[in-house]
C-alpha cells in the first residue's frame, strides 16, 4: 500500500463516488491483511502442535526407558554389585548405600530428560502470538478487584 499523501493545493477534493471507492479499497485491503494474518496464525498453531506432539512422544519414550531401566535390569545389576562389594570386604550398609546412590543418579537423569521434552508441549510460540494479538492472557485475565 502507498502512504497517504495530501493532494496538491490546486487539485479539487475527490467526489463522493471516488471517496467511497477509496474507502472500499481500504476495507478490502484490511480484510486481505486480516485473512493473511489468520492464515499465518493457523500455520503457526499447526507447527506448534506438531512440535508439541513430537516432544510428547519423545518424553513418553524417555519415561518408558526410565521405567524399564529402573524396574528390570537395574534390580539384577544392583544385586550383582552388592554381591561384588560384599566380596571386596564392604559391609552390607556400604554396599546398599553405593548402589542406592547410583540408582538415584540414573533416576535424576531420566527425570531431567522427561522434564526437558515435556516443556516443549506448552505451545509457547502460539501463546506469544495470541498474547500479542490480545486474544490470550498469560496471567489469567483476572481483575484486581472482584465485582461485588
Amino acid at each position: 500500500m502507498s502512504e497517504a499523501t495530501p493532494p496538491p493545493e490546486d487539485t479539487p477534493a475527490p467526489g463522493l463516488e471516488e471517496s467511497l471507492r477509496q474507502v472500499g479499497d481500504a476495507g478490502k485491503a484490511t480484510l486481505d491483511s486480516a485473512r493473511d494474518t489468520g492464515r499465518a496464525l493457523r500455520r503457526l498453531v499447526s507447527a506448534d502442535l506438531a512440535m508439541a506432539r513430537s516432544a510428547f512422544g519423545r518424553g513418553l519414550a524417555w519415561a518408558g526407558i526410565a521405567v524399564v531401566f529402573g524396574a528390570s535390569s537395574w534390580l539384577l545389576l544392583t544385586g550383582a554389585i552388592i554381591a561384588l562389594l560384599q566380596r571386596l570386604g564392604l559391609s552390607w550398609f556400604e554396599s546398599l548405600l553405593f548402589t542406592a546412590l547410583a540408582s538415584v543418579a540414573v533416576t535424576g537423569l531420566a527425570v531431567w530428560r522427561v522434564t526437558y521434552f515435556f516443556d516443549h508441549t506448552g505451545l509457547h510460540a502460539t501463546r506469544r502470538q495470541l498474547s500479542r494479538l490480545g486474544l490470550f492472557d498469560e496471567d489469567g485475565g483476572h481483575d484486581e478487584e472482584a465485582p461485588r
